[in-house]
């Protein structure tokens, strides 16, 4: 699958572009991503991230607090974000603060999910093509010829729903289908072009 591969041009950057300018200034818990995983006032969830990718939605959840385990099952993937991770780290400050809450994983989720006993668990597969769309961005044609098209989606959604303890976020585009084979969410929010559908297991308990 990473076979033939030319992946100098994409790079995992936490420091520059349009994740370092959300970190910077300070996009919160208002977000639906944040809403999503679970923060409200004194809830400091802990998330398992099953499908890594270019890991910004982790780095984000991440800069709120939230420790976040990172799991990617493609070893170019994986490798691109342990260099981004220690770009990052290598800024110091706040960066370094992030990173360290950080764990990055080479494996299949399906698999570590069960051993991980996960709080939160944020599943973001490859998603449906957009009919409407003619040209896909370069970077994400990168990262479906790297990671593939995530066959077993279904499959880790249904791990993630037996082995979360209090929630599961599937990331899914705003006007797609629900995914087949799921039960309904709990609710669902709603952003520009992504929606996340919520499967609430249990309320997280507040630890402040």
């Amino acid at each position: 699958m990473t076979q033939n591969v030319d992946t100098t041009s994409l790079i995992v950057d936490f420091v520059g572009g349009a994740i370092g300018h959300r970190f910077r200034s300070g996009e919160g818990r208002g977000q639906a991503l944040a809403k999503a995983a679970g923060f409200s006032p004194g809830v400091m969830p802990e998330i398992v991230d099953a499908t890594a990718g270019l890991g910004r939605d982790a780095f984000f959840l991440a800069s709120l607090g939230a420790h976040v385990t990172l799991v990617e099952r493609s070893m170019t993937m994986h490798e691109l974000l342990a260099e981004g991770l220690e770009r990052a780290r290598a800024q110091g400050g706040r960066y370094a603060e992030t990173v360290a809450r950080m764990t990055l994983i080479h494996g299949d989720s399906c698999a570590l999910l069960p051993q991980l006993n996960p709080q939160v668990v944020l599943v973001d597969p490859m998603h449906p093509p957009r009919n409407n769309t003619a040209l896909v961005k370069k970077e994400m044609r990168l990262i479906r010829e790297i990671v593939g098209t995530d066959p077993d989606a279904t499959q880790l959604m249904q791990v993630a729903l037996e082995t979360a303890r209090n929630r599961v976020v599937l990331k899914w585009p705003l006007r797609a289908e629900p995914m087949p084979g799921l039960p309904k969410p709990s609710h669902q929010i709603l952003g520009k072009s992504t929606r996340y559908d919520v499967f609430v297991k249990a309320k997280i308990v507040k630890t402040t």
